[in-house]
């Protein structure tokens, strides 16, 4: 879809903002309760290195994952509370909420039965796949969802090697969004998952990018994904709908 508009990988580019993208909706910023900023301190570089590319609220959302992160709704809304209260002490002003990333796994599907799931905007299910071999139950999951009046959103589906383009067409023809990692413009994750978000872009299957910030090291990658051309093009085409988060 957007292969015939990229430009020249040489020549150099300056880098997009994400103001018109406004919400950066998946990242691991709370502090000390998974695999992403450890201390506030942490959360707050990466809460400045949003803030500089443009983004207007963030929706952050650690792990949930039954076998290492079970975070329920009090754990996220405490770390919340303890990172709010330390914006408000160092005069920080952003928008911040929190919701979660599940995994695909047997906890998810207790936590989609039981209605106890951590919702974006009240509606929306962000959820991860595995990395290394394919859930055999996905498309009824996400029927299961929609019938309850959720909105799935698959994050990174550039990061599964087993998963093909039209794969995540099928998916999203069944009422999933689709997330892509900002970074994987920039090969971050490597050639390969770059490919493959140039395939998703092609095909225009991308709902949202997001930074799936957890570190200081993915704060640095992201400024040099904001200078690629693919996630240039793919934010001024305006098909983004990152902006449907700016309200709850």
């Amino acid at each position: 879809m957007f292969g015939l508009f990229r430009k020249n990988k040489k020549e150099p580019q300056v880098a997009v903002s994400l103001a018109s993208v406004g919400v950066d909706m998946h990242s691991h910023i709370l502090p000390g309760i998974d695999d992403g900023a450890k201390t506030v301190e942490d959360s707050v570089l990466l809460i400045r290195s949003l803030m500089d590319a443009g983004i207007k609220k963030i929706i952050t959302t650690p792990h949930i994952m039954a076998d290492y992160y079970k975070n329920t709704a009090e754990t996220i809304g405490g770390a919340l509370q303890q990172l709010k209260q330390h914006l408000a002490e160092i005069q920080l002003e952003v928008e911040i909420e929190a919701a979660a990333e599940h995994y695909f796994d047997e906890y998810f599907l207790e936590l989609i039965n039981t209605d106890r799931l951590m919702l974006i905007n009240g509606k929306y299910v962000l959820f991860e796949l595995s990395f290394t071999s394919r859930p055999f139950n996905v498309i009824p999951t996400i029927q299961q969802l929609t019938q309850k009046g959720l909105v799935p959103i698959l994050a990174h589906p550039e990061r599964y090697p087993y998963l093909s383009v039209q794969e995540v067409i099928d998916m999203r023809s069944w009422g999933c969004m689709i997330q892509m990692n900002i970074l994987s413009a920039c090969g971050y994750y490597g050639k390969e998952v770059k490919q493959s978000a140039e395939r998703l872009i092609d095909a225009g299957v991308i709902d949202f990018i997001s930074s799936d910030m957890h570190h200081a090291r993915h704060a640095e990658a992201l400024k040099q994904a904001l200078a690629e051309p693919i996630l240039i093009n793919l934010i001024n085409t305006g098909v983004l709908q990152n902006n449907l988060l700016l309200t709850t």
